[in-house]
């Protein structure tokens, strides 16, 4: 399930800036929203930095298990949801992101035996909201294309986890920013369901 993180598009494609994003969203989600970690399994940023957002993400698909996540409502429980930095509704997503996510993709849906073509969907098509933006969005066709394109050159040994690059003690905090320039809420439609929990 393909997502924007409704924050501005920012020019910053550190690792730095990309750990930030993550801390912000892990922020709003258990400290707004009272949940037990970030909403969605995986974060994209704009410079293509891959992140595990929900903890246990990364092992579970190694394991081809599922965690549970609250990025989707009433879809959660079937659901992989991986967020893109940015707010697409007229711009276009960046080269990097887009190469991330469709390496991303493809690994996902070699790790679940999934096709592409079907499996690829946005927000909008399961919950009313405007996420992941009309020109990601538009964009998904291709990303489908390219998915199955990568999934064609993955060898057994590409699906394992890596170590990430940062350690937790290294991941800065989200810069302290005055009110008025501080990213958006990280609200992008409907995430929870009646009968789900951010749990």
């Amino acid at each position: 399930m393909v997502h924007h993180t409704a924050t501005a598009n920012v020019s910053d494609i550190s690792t730095s800036q990309a750990a930030a994003l993550s801390r912000s969203i892990q922020r709003f989600h258990m400290d707004s929203n009272g949940w037990s970690d970030i909403g969605q399994q995986f974060t994209i940023s704009r410079g293509g930095h891959i992140m595990e957002g929900r903890e246990g993400s990364l092992r579970a698909v190694d394991e081809g298990g599922h965690v549970v996540g609250a990025h989707t409502a009433n879809h959660n429980s079937h659901t992989i949801g991986i967020e893109n930095e940015g707010t697409y509704s007229s711009a276009t997503p960046p080269g990097d992101l887009m190469e991330a996510l469709a390496e991303t993709c493809a690994w996902l849906c070699t790790a679940y035996g999934l096709d592409p073509q079907e499996a690829l969907v946005g927000h909008r098509d399961y919950n009313s909201t405007n996420c992941p933006g009309d020109e990601l969005y538009a964009l998904l066709p291709q990303l489908r294309s390219d998915t199955a394109a990568r999934m064609e050159s993955i060898s057994d040994g590409l699906g394992r986890v890596v170590e990430p690059e940062l350690s937790p003690d290294q991941v800065p905090s989200f810069p302290d920013l005055p009110s008025s320039e501080r990213v958006a809420t990280h609200y992008h439609g409907p995430t929870v369901g009646q009968d789900e929990t951010g749990g």
